[in-house]
């Protein structure tokens, strides 16, 4: 029986063993695509102790404790501190084969030095020992981000923020890591929602433009891009449950537009209509500014009604759609290669039936001037598995160039989340030391180095010019 995580976890061939430890293990990290804060990065405060480090704000956890019966008092309630803890630690004993069982020992080890088994039964001394590691050592996000030898931070941020927080950033000396703005559209995408017509508003502010109409949203987005630019921005992200692709001409999206300023009902063509128009100028905008283009695709958001109502988004509701994706997808890339406008483009889908979907879309659309401009993203979110990672790596492997992946983000809110790199790495080594054992990879060296440090780091920060 092997030991419970010890330093040869996951790894199952010696040929993984020497791909880990000699050179994926202490690779540095680039987190291009993170829900970090860049405010409290800066303000750079101590917490107060586990449960705020841990818990606040993380929907993982939230919803595994949801799923064991836990009284929401005990999520996003007002249950003590260490109550909180606690029933955590009740609940990850029976996360079996949930990463978040692993995530969590990972971080126990690698923050705090602790190699107890989290339960129900060691809740509350791990509490306290954690907590007295707080107490009399450096858990401030700047100290946990360095010390995680991570380079590179890429937040999500809205078209309208000052980036504020950035620049000060910039200023901090003592502060090694790059903390760069990501520009994050949504709220002027999604024309159907609540609250659009405010947005719009804040937007024109922002860009110093009245919004009239398309054009006036698109070039107050493309200003806005150039401000993000010009802090450090390389990267945009879109969240869709599916890419929308239908064409219509300016007149008709005027009037599309200004239903929606007014709240009016739109059917989904519509909106796919406004959406195509705003993606394909800001397509256009991405290219000309040197950026790669994230969009992630399948997310079925704020299921439950009654909680959105009390709690808003992100706290743990939401779950996988199964729309198709194939055609509308292919035909927004085409439309934006046809006119010499694709940005450098990473795919993530969230529903692992598209794996093969995305895995072939890239071949349709490379191109000389960057090694594999068009990217599969790493496997995000509830694909975030053991058996996930392993699938988009397989599937990339089997269709697409595996040696030129950008590698694993976190896609986390928490300074202590960069466990998770460690975990990909070694579910990577895996992979690629058992090809090389069972003789299906040569067994050279020198390229492999160089794949495992690409994958783990290099090819990330020449894709994006870091």
């Amino acid at each position: 029986m092997n030991a419970f995580m010890d330093k040869d976890f996951l790894l199952d061939t010696e040929c993984a063993k020497k791909l880990f430890h000699e050179y994926a293990e202490n690779m540095p990290i680039c987190d291009y695509h993170c829900h970090l804060s860049p405010k409290e990065i800066y303000e750079n405060k101590q917490p107060e102790d586990i449960t705020q480090l841990w818990l606040s704000g993380d929907h993982y956890k939230w919803r595994a404790m949801r799923s064991c019966g836990v009284d929401e008092e005990y999520c996003t309630g007002n249950a003590s501190s260490k109550d909180k803890f606690i029933k955590f630690g009740e609940t990850l004993q029976y996360c079996i084969g949930n990463p978040l069982y692993h995530w969590a020992h990972i971080e126990l080890q690698k923050y705090f030095g602790i190699d107890t088994p989290l339960s129900a039964k060691t809740a509350g001394d791990i509490y306290e020992r954690a907590n007295e590691a707080i107490r009399n050592g450096d858990f401030r996000p700047q100290s946990l981000i360095v010390n995680s030898n991570v380079k590179i931070v890429c937040t999500t941020d809205d078209p309208i923020d000052t980036l504020e927080y950035h620049k000060l950033l910039k200023e901090v000396d003592s502060f090694s890591c790059k903390v760069l703005p990501s520009f994050r559209p949504d709220k002027a995408l999604n024309i159907n929602l609540a609250g659009f017509s405010e947005y719009i508003e804040a937007l024109g502010k922002a860009a110093d433009i009245k919004i009239e109409s398309v054009d006036d949203v698109i070039n107050a987005l493309n200003k806005r891009a150039e401000y993000f630019n010009e802090v450090g921005c390389k990267v945009s992200d879109q969240a869709f449950d599916y890419v929308p692709f239908k064409e219509c001409s300016r007149e008709k999206l005027d009037k599309i537009f200004k239903k929606g300023l007014k709240g009016e009902e739109l059917d989904q063509k519509d909106i796919d209509r406004y959406r195509t128009a705003i993606m394909l100028a800001l397509g256009k905008k991405y290219n000309e500014l040197g950026w790669a283009m994230e969009i992630h695709i399948g997310a079925l958001r704020n299921n439950n009604t009654k909680m959105f109502e009390k709690l808003g988004p992100d706290v743990g509701f939401d779950s996988i759609d199964d729309h198709e994706i194939a055609q509308p997808l292919s035909r927004f890339l085409d439309t934006l290669c046809k006119e010499g406008n694709l940005p450098k483009t990473i795919l993530f889908n969230l529903n692992d039936k598209d794996n093969v979907v995305l895995a072939t879309m890239l071949g349709n659309f490379q191109s000389a001037e960057t090694a594999s401009k068009i990217q599969f993203g790493p496997a995000w979110w509830f694909l975030d598995t053991m058996d996930g990672m392993t699938a988009q790596l397989k599937t990339l492997g089997n269709l697409g160039v595996l040696g030129k992946f950008v590698g694993m983000e976190t896609d986390s809110r928490s300074f202590t989340s960069y466990g998770r790199h460690d975990y990909f790495r070694r579910i990577l080594c895996r992979l690629i030391g058992r090809w090389v054992e069972d003789g299906w990879y040569a067994n050279d060296e020198e390229v492999l180095k160089e794949i495992i440090c690409g994958i783990s780091y290099d090819n990330a920060i020449k894709y994006f010019e870091f």
